[in-house]
């Protein structure tokens, strides 16, 4: 990535998709299903394990720094819940992973030879006392590197005392089993992480594993479920008390709406009183109209009448003036 490239996901980090009043690459929203909740969460185990001997390859869902801005600014003034999202997701891969684990086991205990129970428990004393050797190893180092010499100093103090029981338990090991017997790799599988352990091992060997990236990934991500399992039943709780609220606001909203526009709004009752008035309102109107037509064609009618009358009564003078002329 060039220098361009980590500062422009820098600012998108800081300020969202909208800090040149632009929309993201993606042209969604963070609350899009297209997004992956768990990276809005940062515990995505396609990005947190990239780059190693388990990469899963690029995440079906977008991943994009300047939407975990946005959510991140967003989940101050609204809960969006998606701590339980991500919980689903991170049980899914970790059960999957411990069925793996299991197959892991199965494995070693059909193509390596069976021990004693004796043989066994100081077998996995050795196997004990390599894992904290290396743990310790592990972080003495990082200590070391973030400048907290003391605290590394102190570790590698411990690391020294684990490796003095450490060549107790190899000796008592080896003590107990034909040497030809000692000399074959004895795997352990890893709890956290699936990989395969040698009692072999060197403190380097498993400095390294312990310390690398696919090992303290996991550790992430187991860290991060049980921290989202602790809270899940009071989250839950207060999502579905946050549904029931949102429907009842939806519905004051509603209500508020029906109240404002009651004239263009109105059920049961009311609509029958109304059309009840509408219609009686309606047949007086008709009433009335009707007699005033009665009453226009009874003032027609008489003016024809009077016209006709007085029609008559001119032809009578006439008629009579014409007699008395001869």
């Amino acid at each position: 990535m060039s220098a361009h490239d980590q500062m422009r996901a820098m600012l998108d980090q800081l300020m969202g998709t909208g800090r040149n009043g632009e929309n993201n690459k993606y042209q969604v929203k963070f609350n899009d299903p297209k997004v992956c909740k768990s990276f809005l969460l940062s515990c995505c185990p396609h990005e947190i394990l990239s780059s190693t001997r388990m990469d899963l390859g690029e995440c079906p869902k977008i991943h994009d720094l300047a939407l975990r801005a946005d959510f991140e600014n967003a989940q101050k003034t609204k809960d969006y819940f998606y701590d339980l999202d991500a919980m689903e997701h991170l049980q899914a891969f970790i059960s999957d992973c411990d069925r793996r684990t299991e197959s892991a086991k199965q494995r070693l205990a059909e193509t390596q030879e069976e021990l004693s129970a004796e043989v066994a428990v100081k077998a996995n004393s050795v196997h004990e006392l390599a894992e904290q050797i290396g743990q310790k190893l592990a972080k003495a180092e990082q200590l070391g590197q973030e400048g907290f010499v003391e605290e590394s100093m102190k570790l590698m103090e411990e690391v020294e005392e684990l490796r003095k029981k450490k060549l107790d338990a190899e000796q008592e090991y080896r003590n107990s089993m034909p040497a030809s017997s000692y000399q074959q790799q004895k795997l352990r599988v890893c709890e956290v992480c699936s990989a395969y352990l040698g009692i072999h091992d060197n403190d380097r060997r498993l400095a390294d594993h312990f310390g690398g990236k696919l090992h303290l990934g996991f550790i992430k991500i187991r860290e991060k479920l049980a921290e989202l399992e602790k809270t899940s039943e009071k989250r839950r709780e207060e999502k579905r008390k946050a549904g029931r609220g949102e429907r009842d606001r939806e519905d004051r909203e509603e209500r508020g709406y029906r109240d404002r526009h009651r004239e263009h709004y109105v059920g049961g009752r009311e609509l029958d009183r109304r059309s009840k008035r509408h219609r009686s309102r309606s047949k007086e109107r008709k009433d009335r109209e009707r007699n005033k037509e009665k009453e226009e064609r009874s003032k027609e009618s008489g003016s024809r009448s009077y016209r006709s009358r007085s029609r008559s009564r001119d032809r009578d003078r006439r008629s009579r003036s014409r007699h008395s002329k001869h």
